[in-house]
């Protein structure tokens, strides 16, 4: 058995668990086992695929005996990698508190506890994003999105309440135009190229007229942008995770965004390396920066406001892809991974905090740093990490960005920098107000309480176990992960740079698909 044979495993393993829980729809306890089995599993073969690629250069398989110009390539390189692991990781977790979730519910009726169809389509949502990472032409990336569209919205409504429902559909709409975008663009390279396959458009596409070029390059940009929630078609985001359950919002609010970031870096650099969109990027990361962080700082509700934190940090990765440098695009992949894991992690806090208060709206919570030390300590460590507080990771991230400005040069990239410094101090802020509202301000009186809490019914989340260790360990596990890479900053930099170095020099991915012959 080669390394090349791992290459497919991290989309057969998910779909292969799928069917299986798919079968055993009524024996929970075998669902979480092989959700659990298999999503673990997935983490070892995401490990031994980073180190592969990093120590022996890109892998590939292709799958079905169809040659690379037209048939199914699979494509392992550093990126790819490290977005699997980090996917794999943050869906584990997840699962695990989903689990947790199911057991710690003394209430048949509550609408976060998992349902039967949970479980595989959580699975088919990982098969989907490891599709895309891992797919070396363009319509499988589009058939990634797809899996992630039917899984996403399946996982929105869960529970079928109306604001999931509302949620669901204005999702799906939104993102059926991006699809359409998306799948018009690779049907347009078709017939302009006579392929899709990344490694072969990357010798086609210069060869077009430049006005060619760049509708077709303006085309996919503006479906990427709209899955990666970037200014101005990003509104539909805050309004939609939101309303999800606890499980649900920290897995869209980690992952999904970023696989739109991923395509346009992927793109961006193998199909369209000469950067004449750079200057529209920079434009648009800095006001995704600025409206993201400023749609924060007026809401009054914690998973508002870290949906509009999320749209805002979009920005810093466009940031980094924008500069058109080493240093911007090596950042840019570090601040993925990291935001992947923050972002993660306080939409879990979040999920604990409804269930201890049965609610996440600032204006009803109080005294949590009191009654609930330990959500306490969960919030603030990856709330001061989203800030970038040095030494914390994001701090890093955010210098490397800077950094990057700065090497540009151009007065455009030292508004950027400016920019990002305005939008950590306004993220300060809005965390801060969290903090001093939710866990610092007096709790509510006993008699407020057992208002509030009548009020919430039967629809209520509050529980008689709320902190069980179900849900607890799997938020820790996911918030020490997220702090490992504050001290393994200097290696996983190391990585990113080689991914950077890689990247530019698209012979790399070309010889990875085709060896040293090229059809032309």
């Amino acid at each position: 058995m080669t390394l090349h044979s791992l290459v497919p495993l991290p989309v057969l393993l998910p779909l292969l668990a799928a069917a299986i829980t798919v079968v055993a729809y009524r024996h929970n306890l075998v669902q979480r086992f092989v959700s659990a089995i298999a999503l673990s599993i997935g983490v070892l073969i995401a490990v031994v695929l980073l180190w592969a690629a990093d120590n022996h250069g890109p892998l590939s398989m292709r799958i079905g005996g169809w040659g690379p110009a037209h048939g199914i390539v699979l494509v392992v390189d550093r990126l790819s990698a490290l977005m699997v692991l980090i996917s794999y990781v943050v869906t584990l977790a997840v699962m695990l508190f989903s689990i947790g979730q199911g057991r710690a519910s003394n209430d048949a009726t509550d609408g976060d506890a998992p349902l039967p169809i949970y479980h595989p389509t959580l699975l088919v949502l990982m098969a989907g994003v490891a599709t895309t990472f891992l797919s070396g032409d363009l319509f499988h990336i589009y058939v990634g999105f797809e899996m992630l569209l039917f899984a996403s919205f399946v996982l929105l409504t869960l529970g079928g309440t109306r604001s999931r429902i509302r949620a669901g559909i204005n999702y799906v709409i939104v993102n059926l135009l991006s699809s359409v975008l998306f799948v018009t663009a690779v049907a347009l390279i078709y017939a302009s190229t006579g392929t899709v396959s990344l490694a072969l458009l990357s010798e086609r596409l210069p060869l077009l007229p430049e006005s060619t070029q760049l509708t077709l390059q303006l085309m996919l940009l503006l479906g990427f942008c709209i899955k990666a929630a970037v200014f101005p078609v990003s509104a539909w985001l805050p309004d939609s995770y939101p309303t999800a359950p606890a499980s649900v919002t920290a897995i869209f609010a980690g992952l999904l965004t970023k696989v739109g970031v991923y395509a346009i870096i992927r793109t961006q650099t193998l199909l369209f390396p000469d950067g004449r969109l750079n200057g529209l990027l920079m434009w648009a990361a800095l006001a995704t920066m600025i409206v993201g962080i400023l749609g924060a700082v007026a809401q009054n509700d914690i998973k508002r406001l870290l949906s509009f934190t999320l749209v805002s940090h979009i920005g810093y990765m466009i940031f980094g892809i924008s500069v058109g440098n080493r240093t911007g695009l090596s950042s840019a992949m570090f601040y993925v991974a990291h935001h992947i894991t923050i972002q993660t992690t306080l939409f879990l806090v979040a999920g604990l905090i409804e269930r201890v208060s049965g609610t996440t709206s600032l204006s009803r919570l109080g005294g949590l740093a009191r009654t609930s030390p330990l959500i306490a300590v969960l919030f603030f460590i990856p709330a001061m990490n989203l800030s970038g507080i040095p030494p914390l990771s994001g701090f890093l991230g955010k210098v490397g960005l800077m950094q990057a400005g700065a090497e540009s040069g151009t007065p455009l990239a030292y508004a950027l920098i400016g920019g990002s410094a305005l939008t950590s101090l306004l993220t300060l802020y809005a965390i801060s107000r969290i903090w001093s509202r939710a866990f610092w301000r007096d709790p509510p009186t006993k008699q407020e309480l057992a208002e509030f809490k009548g009020s919430l019914g039967r629809k209520g989340v509050l529980t008689e176990n709320p902190m069980a260790r179900g849900v607890v360990a799997p938020t820790v596990g996911i918030m020490v992960f997220s702090v490992a890479f504050t001290f393994f900053a200097g290696p996983l930099f190391a990585i990113t740079d080689r991914a950077a170095d890689e990247m530019y020099d698209h012979s790399v991915y070309v010889t990875a698909v085709f060896g040293n012959e090229v059809p032309r």
